[in-house]
């Protein structure tokens, strides 16, 4: 699998936050954001913020991506990034966190829809055009079928998301964790967000 079609996966899964899109009653995965307490070959031990100790299964070959910090000096016209965001009485959407992809990337998950960093909050996915604003921090973000404008304030958290390995899997280490939930009622990884240095994921 090439490191192109490995984060085309994980950054998938992020942005649409299912899986079988267009498969009758397919349910959505599992999204757990959590540390990890231990890992082997074949699981994951984690304790979710808000929950308790789990334990997933760890396929071989499920994909990892990192996260690392980014600034607003990253985000230029073209560039292709991702929001959660709420929305505002006049329309605009208020980041409340962006990550930026790779030239690679450009299309995942495009679009806009519910996420739920937040009561009511949103996820857009598209390509910026215009920075305006002081220091450019008002985006507007095009996809296809519409476009928002995105204000980032000074204190929300930026990051880019990039190819990762198992390596990133190590105690202490915060993930979001996206998982299936098999007939027995256990969960097994199909995609994980790991971040690097100590990073919690603001996703």
């Amino acid at each position: 699998m090439t490191r192109r079609i490995l984060l085309a996966g994980v950054t998938f899964g992020l942005m649409a936050g299912s899986i079988g899109i267009g498969i009758a009653q397919t349910p959505p995965p599992s999204r757990l954001r959590a540390t990890i307490d231990s890992v082997t070959d074949t699981t994951l031990t984690i304790t979710p913020r808000n929950g308790s100790k789990t334990t997933i299964a760890l396929p071989a070959d499920v994909p990892v991506a990192g996260v690392t910090i980014a600034k607003i000096g990253d985000i230029k016209a073209g560039s292709y990034i991702g929001t959660a965001a709420a929305p505002q009485p006049d329309g605009t959407q208020k980041a409340l966190e962006v990550h930026v992809f790779p030239p690679s990337m450009v299309g995942s998950g495009e679009g806009f829809r519910p996420w739920d960093s937040e009561p009511n909050s949103t996820m857009t996915n598209g390509t910026v055009g215009d920075l305006v604003g002081s220091k450019g921090r008002t985006l507007t973000v095009k996809y296809k079928g519409g476009e928002k404008t995105v204000i980032v304030p000074d204190d929300v958290p930026i990051v880019s998301i990039e190819p990762g390995s198992h390596a990133l899997l190590t105690p202490g280490a915060h993930v979001i964790v996206f998982a299936t939930k098999g007939a027995d009622g256990g969960l097994t990884a199909m995609r994980i967000l790991a971040g690097e240095h100590g990073l919690t994921p603001p996703m």
